[in-house]
């Protein structure tokens, strides 16, 4: 790209964004698609061929030859089929068309995607469905047109029509607490996200010689480096201008595509790194979320990278989260989690933050559920990392206010200018809340930020759950406000009432000390520790009744989301230990065999010499002794693995791969990166973590 990249120029350039609509579009079919996407009215079907035919020709001049429906089957990631524009005429010519229908809908074959037992192999057809509050864009010489995709009997099948569900839900239940407060000109309340993305960044020379890295996304081996991030001296260093480079270039291609990239910086690993959006509506941030994790690694290849995305990509270092800030805003443009200059006068406020606290203690297993991994298991607990236990931190002011309420007392004057005692520096307002990185859920001054999910994840599933439990407890509230003979009594009430009966939920102390996790079980908060722990609560009994009450999940459907994710995870775990067998016994195994060898052959040649062999015999017993455990440790896995295929129940395969074949995976590692200390750098077989962590400059 030109060095001379003019950002207000290019931005959404890309994309067939508000801007170009109104270009390009009849000021009715504008006006029509304006209030789809900014209130939520049902588009008109017969718009659809007006948008059609513009979306084409624009996407043409942009050099588009075909079109895919771009959608995210619950696998998490992103799928397309592309088709082109092409249509062919007498005399052997061709003429580019693409109609309402073409635009509307699509029929993907719907059977080789995880259905969790919603579709049998021979029940094929699944639909796309046009999603036009999320921009259609253009990439690699193709228009991108985000859609919805179902079955053929009308279930969802993928991440975005749940969230398009629970974005409605919270939205409607919202609208009736902002009535009570007076509130008549608001349209709609919007569930508003900005996903930080952290990464890692390595040579791809180095990244393909590892197997591990290439089949998932982790180092399944790797001695500790003599340096690591002890020295606290990567987070928000100096960029190396490789990095620079490549950051650059991906800020470009997402601007140009419309996804408004912020900041940048080094994150608290080597060669970990940041990048993170201004919010959006979450349909468009859950999009670009996929089109940014999608476009760093390709970016990252045109500088000789390779982008790890993995939450744990390397053992005894930070491993990489995604933090998802959330908010509901209204559509003219009110924060209803700003708490504003007195927040115990904010009577509205405090009833959105009572329903948010209430739903969060009340729905702790789906908080924690809804960003289970293989992947994140590995982080959540750790250094970097909120613990599994979910609980909310609202920071000091805040919890004076709710004491206050609840107690009848008066708030300490908390909200001052902050001073920092240097005459030369101005005094500026002190936030209302200080930072808890060891929080899962923090209140950060106008938003929450849900710290626990994982960075590979697409975070419209924490995102469905958050709208979801929200708004029950604003239909609650609503239900209870609304026949009232007294609203502000009622309401006092209800806030002293909602704080009492949910502050445990409430923790602004140190998430990583051990003592919150009795502290935590003495509230009786739940800990689900691994994904088979959590993942199983989707199906209790009061969480298939919210989310049918609320028509974001049926009971089929939460049903096949349960089984998709311990089958993603058992799925997991299996490449993973066959790859951990592969390597051990391919490459590490025969490197430590010949460089035993070797030693045993010096041993042999110094004793034939007639001199007493020393470092060398104590070397060759201990790489002799570590090569036996090794080979022992390789047949141990390759039969569990073979136990673990013969277990056909998809939760007994889950909780086995957790409990049995992992931990044997773990020593047969710390064996291995034991050999890697003891044997020759010459000798081993692949890219040390010096190697990995340290190689670009």
């Amino acid at each position: 790209m030109s060095e001379n990249y003019d950002v207000r120029e290019n931005f959404g350039c890309d994309s067939f964004n508000a801007e170009t609509m109104r270009e390009r579009l009849p000021k009715g079919t504008y006006k029509a698609l304006m209030d789809t996407i900014e209130s939520g009215t049902e588009l008109d079907s017969s718009v659809a061929a007006v948008v059609a035919h513009a979306m084409k020709d624009w996407a043409i001049e942009k050099g588009a030859t075909h079109y895919t429906h771009w959608f995210q089957p619950m696998t998490g990631i992103t799928a397309e089929k592309h088709d082109s524009f092409i249509n062919p005429q007498k005399g052997g010519t061709v003429i580019m068309e693409f109609s309402g229908k073409e635009l509307i809908k699509g029929e993907p074959d719907a059977s080789s995607f995880p259905s969790g037992g919603l579709r049998a192999t021979f029940e094929a057809r699944g639909y796309t469905a046009w999603d036009p509050t999320s921009y259609a864009f253009v990439k690699d010489n193709t228009l991108y047109i985000p859609t919805a995709f179902c079955s053929y009997s009308g279930e969802a099948l993928d991440k975005k029509t749940p969230l398009l569900r629970s974005m409605d839900a919270v939205s409607n239940q919202a609208l009736r607490i902002l009535r009570l407060f007076g509130n008549t000109t608001t349209k709609r309340v919007v569930a508003t996200v900005g996903a930080e993305q952290e990464y890692f960044l390595v040579d791809e020379a180095l990244y393909s010689k590892r197997k591990d890295l290439i089949f998932t996304g982790r180092t399944l081996f790797g001695a500790a480096p003599p340096k690591g991030q002890e020295l606290e001296d990567h987070y928000f260093g100096t960029i190396k201008q490789r990095v620079s480079d490549y950051m650059k270039d991906l800020d470009r291609t997402l601007w140009n595509l419309g996804v408004p990239s912020k900041t940048k910086h080094n994150e608290v690993a080597p060669a970990q790194h940041e990048c993170a959006p201004v919010f959006e509506n979450a349909n468009l941030a859950a999009d670009h979320n996929q089109l940014t994790m999608e476009l760093m690694q390709k970016v990252a290849k045109k500088h000789g990278l390779a982008c790890l995305l993995h939450e744990k990509p390397f053992a005894g270092v930070n491993g990489s989260g995604k933090h998802d800030n959330w908010a509901l805003s209204t559509n003219d443009g009110q924060n209803l989690l700003n708490p504003g200059d007195s927040p115990i006068e904010n009577a509205q406020f405090l009833t959105f933050l009572a329903a948010i606290i209430k739903a969060v203690d009340e729905h702790a297993d789906l908080l924690r559920l809804s960003v289970a991994s293989a992947g994140n298991d590995h982080r959540l607990g750790a250094n970097e990392a909120p613990p599994a236990i979910i609980s909310v931190f609202l920071g000091e002011e805040l919890t004076d206010v709710i004491e206050a309420l609840v107690s009848g007392s008066h708030t300490k004057d908390l909200h001052k200018q902050f001073d920092i005692g240097v005459s030369t520096l101005p005094t500026f307002p002190k936030d209302t809340t200080d930072r808890n990185r060891t929080s899962p859920f923090a209140f950060t001054g106008n938003k929450f930020e849900f710290r626990s999910v994982g960075s590979t994840l697409n975070i419209a599933g924490p995102n469905i759950v958050l709208n979801t439990i929200v708004a029950d407890a604003l239909c609650e509230f609503a239900d209870e406000l609304e026949k009232a003979p007294d609203f502000k009594s009622a309401l006092n009430a209800l806030l002293i009432k909602t704080f009492t009966e949910h502050k445990r939920i409430i923790f602004n102390g140190n998430g990583y000390d051990a003592s919150w996790i009795e502290e935590a079980k003495k509230r009786g908060l739940p800990n689900l520790v691994s994904t088979v722990d959590a993942v199983p609560h989707f199906e209790d009994e009061a969480n298939v009744k919210l989310f049918t009450k609320h028509k974001v999940f049926s009971e089929i459907e939460i049903h096949s989301r349960t089984e998709t994710l311990l089958e993603n995870y058992e799925k997991v775990l299996n490449i993973e230990a066959q790859t951990t067998v592969d390597m051990a016994k391919r490459q590490i195994l025969p490197a430590v065999l010949k460089f035993e060898k070797d030693i045993c052959d010096a041993v042999a040649s110094k004793k034939a010499a007639g001199f007493k062999a020393g470092a060398e015999t104590e070397l060759a017993q201990k790489v002799v002794s570590l090569a036996d455990s090794l080979n022992a440790h390789i047949k141990e896995l390759e039969e569990l693995i073979a136990k673990a295929h013969a277990i056909t129940d998809v939760m007994e395969n889950a909780k086995f791969f957790h409990d049995t074949v992992f931990a044997s995976m773990q020593s047969l590692r710390a064996v291995a990166d034991e050999l890697e200390t003891v044997v020759g750098a010459d000798y081993w077989p692949i890219p040390t973590y010096s190697d990995l962590l340290f190689s670009v400059n």
